[in-house]
C-alpha cells in the first residue's frame, strides 16, 4: 500500500482502494471524516466546563461480488492503514450474499460539488464561548421568577467529510456549526418549572445573540408555572412549530425505502395519493444554502437535489439510498447518509413543511376550547399502524387565546388523520435541521386526570 500523505483525505482514500482492488475486492468505497470541536458550560455564575475535541475516523466499504464488509478506524497514520484492505477483503469473503449491495451507478454520481457557503471561516475563541456562556445564562436568571439554573453553554465544530469510489468519484465538504443554549428552573419546591432555549448556525453571524436566548429560556420557564391538568376529552391540537417538526420526522420514517421494502410503514401504500390537504408541501433541500443538514451530495457519492415529498398534498417519492432503491426496483433519490462503521440508510437533509397563509393567531382564533402543545414526551409512535400517543406539556386555549399552562396530559390520534387535517400557520423559521410552521390538527383525543 502506498504511503499517503499525512491528513491528505485525497490520497488516503485513494490508496485505500487501489491496495483493495489489489488484495482482491471488486468494488469499494471509503469515507474520511475529520472534526474538531470545542465546547464550554457555566452555571450560577461560575464557569464550569471547557473542552476542546479533534477526531480523524476512517471507513473502509468492500464488495467481493454480492458479499460486502466494513471496517473501520481512527488511527489514519501509513503503518494502521497497511492492513485494513486486506482484512476487509477477507471479512467480505466470509459474509453472507447481499443481492442488493454494491455501489451506486457511474451514471447517478455527483459531477460537480455546488457552494453551499456552510463553512465560517473564523473559529470563536475559548474566550468568546465564555463569554456567550456567561451571557446566555446571565439573560436566563434575569428573568422575573426565574430561581435557578440547569447551565448555560456554547459550543463550536468544524468537521470535513471526504468520500472516495473505486468508479473514480471524489468529493470533499467542510461545514462549521455555532451553539448557544440554556436550561432554568422558575418557582419554588415542588412547584418549579423546568424549559431551556437553544440556536444553532453554520456562521457566527446568523446566530441569535445569548441575550435573546436567555430572555427566552427564562420567559418560557416562567410562563410553565401553576401547570393544571384537564379532563379526558376530543380537542384541535395546535402543535409549537419545534413540537411540529417531530410530525414531519415521524412522516420522513414512514416514506424510508427501507421500510417501504420490509412493509412496515403506515404509508407503504400510498404513493401517488394525497395524504394532506392539497395547499400543504414538505420539501427536502440538501442545497440550502448555509443549512444545518446541507450536502453537495449524499453518503454515495450521488447527485442530489431540492425534492418536493409532498406536492400539493400528494405523496412523490420514498426516500431512498441505493439499496433499498435496488430492493424497492427504483432508482436511489439521493438520500443515502452513513458513518464510517456500517451501511448507509436513507436519511433526510433540510426537511420542512412550507408555511400556510393564516397566521398564528387567525390559526387558533376559533378555538373555544383547545390544546397548544409545547412539550412532548415518550416515544408512543407506532410506524406500523400510524397511531400516535404522547405525553404533553404546554397551554390551554379558551375562545382563540392561550389562558393557562397545562401538564401531565397525553394526546392521541392516528397519524393518518393527523395528516389529513393538518393546517399549518405563517410562521415558518429555519432554526434546526427539520423545520415547520405552529400547525393545528383537529379532534385529537386528550387524556387527563
Amino acid at each position: 500500500m502506498t504511503s499517503p500523505t499525512k491528513r491528505d483525505p485525497q490520497a488516503i482514500l485513494s490508496s485505500l482502494l487501489e491496495a483493495a482492488k489489489k488484495c482482491g475486492a471488486d468494488a469499494a468505497d471509503a469515507l474520511f471524516v475529520e472534526g474538531v470541536s470545542s465546547s464550554v458550560s457555566y452555571r450560577l455564575g461560575k464557569l464550569e466546563d471547557v473542552e476542546r475535541a479533534e477526531n480523524y475516523d476512517l471507513g473502509l466499504r468492500v464488495f467481493v461480488g454480492q458479499q460486502v464488509a466494513f471496517i473501520s478506524s481512527t488511527d489514519h497514520s501509513p503503518e494502521a492503514l497497511a492492513g485494513l484492505p486486506e482484512r476487509a477483503v477477507a471479512m467480505a469473503r466470509l459474509a453472507p450474499e447481499d443481492k442488493f449491495a454494491g455501489l451506486a451507478p457511474k451514471d447517478r454520481l455527483a459531477k460537480s460539488i455546488p457552494a453551499l457557503d456552510l463553512e465560517d471561516a473564523s473559529e470563536p475563541s475559548a474566550e468568546l464561548l465564555i463569554e456567550r456562556a456567561r451571557d446566555v445564562e446571565a439573560a436566563a436568571l434575569a428573568v422575573t421568577g426565574v430561581t435557578n439554573s440547569e447551565g448555560g453553554g456554547a459550543s463550536f465544530s468544524r468537521s470535513a467529510v471526504a468520500l472516495a469510489t473505486s468508479t473514480g468519484f471524489y468529493g470533499r465538504y467542510a461545514a462549521t456549526s455555532h451553539g448557544i443554549g440554556v436550561a432554568v428552573l422558575a418557582g419554588e419546591g415542588t412547584g418549579m418549572e423546568r424549559d431551556y432555549d437553544q440556536a444553532n448556525a453554520r456562521h457566527a453571524s446568523d446566530l441569535r445573540t445569548p441575550a435573546d436566548i436567555g430572555r427566552t429560556a427564562g420567559e418560557k420557564a416562567v410562563k410553565r408555572l401553576n401547570p393544571r391538568s384537564m379532563k379526558s376529552q376530543s380537542v384541535p391540537v395546535v402543535f409549537h412549530p419545534d413540537e411540529a417538526g417531530g410530525l414531519l420526522g415521524h412522516f420522513a420514517g414512514a416514506i424510508s425505502g427501507a421500510a417501504i421494502a420490509r412493509g412496515v410503514s403506515f404509508l407503504k401504500d400510498r404513493m401517488g395519493t394525497a395524504i394532506f390537504a392539497a395547499n400543504i408541501n414538505i420539501i427536502d433541500d440538501p442545497h440550502r444554502v448555509r443549512g444545518l443538514r446541507s450536502k453537495p451530495f449524499d453518503g454515495e457519492g450521488v447527485a442530489n437535489a431540492r425534492r418536493a415529498l409532498i406536492d400539493g398534498g400528494k405523496l412523490t417519492s420514498w426516500l431512498m439510498d441505493c439499496a433499498s432503491a435496488r430492493q424497492l426496483g427504483l432508482q436511489t433519490t439521493g438520500h443515502a447518509a452513513r458513518g464510517t462503521g456500517g451501511p448507509p440508510s436513507p436519511s433526510t437533509t433540510n426537511l420542512y413543511l412550507e408555511a400556510g397563509k393564516l397566521s398564528v393567531h387567525e390559526l387558533i382564533a376559533d378555538i373555544k376550547q383547545g390544546f397548544y402543545v409545547t412539550e412532548l414526551m415518550g416515544m408512543g409512535v407506532n410506524g406500523v399502524t400510524g397511531d400516535y400517543s404522547r405525553g404533553a406539556a404546554g397551554f390551554w386555549i379558551e375562545n382563540g387565546r392561550i389562558a393557562f399552562a397545562v401538564s401531565e396530559v397525553t394526546i392521541a390520534g392516528n397519524l393518518k388523520d393527523m395528516f389529513a387535517s393538518l393546517v399549518p400557520a405563517d410562521d415558518l423559521e429555519f432554526r434546526h435541521g427539520v423545520n415547520a410552521p405552529t400547525v393545528r390538527i383537529e379532534g385529537m383525543t386528550l387524556a387527563g386526570a
